[in-house]
């Protein structure tokens, strides 16, 4: 566990002490009035550690909600700790009382007032100062981030076990199946029969290996799906897991069991379901589950992570999107996501936050709207397998929760987004089900398009060996920017910039979103001033009426002082920027405004536009 090294001289403690002891001179004494500058300081030394500060942080524990003041989490989103502020006026003694009445924990737990702080751990008072002492102050911070909770200390052990092993086991469970398709006629027809299924349906360049890596991941995660989101069914009930399924039931028929390709695992599996056992509240567990898949499928297939750009969006990101996707709704089209006929897709789905939340604000909306939207007008596509599986899992328990009663939910697909198009000839995607779930995307009215589309956040340059697929059918995306995007870039921009998956996205997005609606995407920042993205940005003008730019920087390749930990809000080298872009419907022209009809072959047309920074 990380040793948090902070003196009595540090600069958090000093410019805390500075803000209380002002507060207290003007009388300022409630809590809420000094409780902010105790947070900066607890925030401060919880990034000292890689550790973060969850403000008002909900945590459900034995059926009860329960809100901290704040919470400390490690960097796999488990509580490390609590802290609770309270004002001088509290009898302290009285507040612990009633707080651990209500239930909450007492393992690693901080009081704190402007005059005094006492610490609790594994249900006992172990440290009793007052904080307007430097020493007393550093002391006590100390021992709050030194403790190492029995359930963090069991998983981080599992987790440095795991890491090294994982490479290993997934090459043991490659050199079984490379084995059973040379030496056993049956396995190999059934894989190689499902090798072409996927060649039709998702990349028809994808080669055995990569279908080979597809097994091994449904291998190593189907425990996890029965087992931590305690459902047995789902390979039984999943389009593509029921098709894999197939494929490995033949391949252990009468040689392996499937706990033999995971025996060497059993620590790992056993901390992971033990720590997930101890969280109540279904979106931390979802926190809990993403990190672990992000920090599993890097160490499993780290090319791979940086070919589909694997970066997950936190969450205040995702809610504030949401949230304002919802509110341009309602001011610029007088409708909300809860409306009928206002199709939402997900286009690049992850592990699904993006669609989760939606549900949500859709139920706080209008709880009756829900089954409707979530049976017809949801969508979501994802490229890779153990997303897939994840973001199923996540989006149906999100609408279990807001109904209270469990329904499939049809709208997701496996699929690379950026095929779906007029001219792609309907094929079988990987299952009937499936390719019946794309047709009925593809006829949708989309009105939304959101969500955090990939882009490299660890190539220095296009001539890194780990390249992208490119679409060249005539019509396809990357023959869109060809005719947009890059026609209008300078000629000293370096032009493949322009084909990156981000870029993609928004040409993609462009060009799918019907007469009206809303574009939403946090992305690689690269494009607002970039030299290569000339042509880009005017498009984006002429096929948009208004463009909301949030740049949030934090390009660290630019400026080598800034940290990606603590200044970017993904913790990646690129600068990052949040784009919600709106589609009016064209007007009929009149003779007083002539340009009152958006034409994308008007170079004028950048009229209407207007980009917020």
């Amino acid at each position: 566990m990380p040793e948090l090294n902070l003196k009595p001289t540090d600069k958090a403690i000093r410019d805390y002490h500075a803000n209380t002891g002002e507060m207290v001179q003007l009388h300022f004494n409630s809590e809420g009035n000094v409780s902010p500058a105790f947070a900066d300081l607890l925030l401060a030394c919880a990034r000292k550690v890689d550790y973060t500060l969850v403000e008002q942080f909900t945590d459900k524990r034995n059926g009860k909600s329960l809100r901290y003041d704040g919470a400390v989490l490690t960097p796999f989103k488990l509580i490390h700790g609590i802290w609770e502020a309270k004002d001088s006026k509290d009898a302290l003694e009285k507040e612990v009382t009633a707080k651990f009445a209500k239930g909450y924990p007492k393992d690693n737990i901080l009081f704190q007032q402007p005059d005094r702080a006492i610490l609790y751990q594994d249900g006992a008072l172990v440290m009793d100062v007052d904080p307007r002492e430097a020493q007393s102050l550093a002391n006590i911070l100390r021992e709050f981030f030194r403790y190492v909770p029995p359930m963090v200390d069991q998983w981080e052990r599992a987790v440095a076990n795991f890491k090294p092993q994982l490479p290993q086991v997934a090459q043991a469970l490659r050199e079984r199946i490379t084995d059973a398709r040379a030496k056993r006629k049956e396995f190999r027809d059934a894989f190689n029969s499902f090798h072409e299924l996927v060649k039709s349906s998702v990349n028809p360049t994808i080669d055995a290996q990569t279908v080979e890596t597809m097994l091994i991941q449904h291998i190593l995660t189907e425990r996890i799906f029965r087992k931590v989101f305690d459902n047995p069914e789902f390979t039984r009930r999943n389009a593509i897991a029921v098709e894999i399924e197939k494929v490995i039931d033949v391949l252990i028929r009468g040689h392996y069991t499937r706990d033999d390709f995971t025996a060497s695992l059993n620590h790992f599996y056993g901390a992971l379901e033990q720590t997930a056992a101890t969280i109540d509240d279904y979106s931390q567990k979802q926190d809990f589950l993403n990190t672990v898949y992000e920090q599993f499928f890097q160490g499993f297939d780290v090319k791979a992570a940086d070919t589909f750009g694997i970066v997950y969006t936190p969450q205040s990101i995702v809610d504030f999107m949401v949230r304002s996707v919802d509110a341009l709704l309602e001011r610029e089209f007088g409708r909300t996501l809860a409306d009928k006929d206002v199709h939402v897709l997900d286009p690049f789905v992850g592990t699904g936050n993006f669609m989760v939340r939606v549900i949500r604000q859709i139920a706080e909306r209008n709880p009756a709207a829900l089954p409707h939207k979530y049976a017809e007008e949801l969508h979501c596509n994802e490229i890779m397998l153990l997303p897939y599986y994840i973001a199923s899992q996540n989006i149906e328990h999100a609408y279990r929760e807001a109904v209270q009663a469990y329904a499939p939910f049809e709208g997701i697909c496996l699929v690379d987004t950026f095929d779906l198009n007029e001219h792609y000839q309907r094929a079988i995607f990987l299952a009937p089900r499936n390719s019946e779930r794309i047709e009925r995307q593809r006829t949708a009215n989309l009105f939304v398009v959101m969500g955090n589309p990939p882009y490299n956040t660890q190539q220095e340059n296009e001539n890194d060996n780990n390249k992208n697929r490119t679409y060249t059918k005539n019509g396809e995306v990357d023959d869109r920017i060809r005719q947009t995007y890059v026609q209008g870039a300078q000629k000293k921009g370096r032009k493949a910039q322009v084909y990156d998956p981000y870029v993609r996205a928004f040409r993609w997005a462009s060009d799918h979103l019907k007469d009206e609606g809303i574009v939403a995407f946090v992305t690689n920042g690269g494009f607002i001033d970039g030299i290569a993205f000339g042509g880009m940005r005017q498009h984006l003008q002429q096929d948009f009426d208004t463009l909301y730019i949030l740049d949030l920087g934090g390009n660290v390749r630019k400026n080598p002082k800034l940290s990606g930990t603590t200044h970017n809000v993904f913790g990646i080298q690129v600068g990052v920027s949040i784009n919600i872009l709106v589609r009016r419907k064209p007007q009929p022209a009149t003779a007083a405004d002539p340009d009152a009809t958006r034409t994308d072959d008007d170079p004028d047309a950048t009229r209407r536009g207007m980009m917020h920074h």
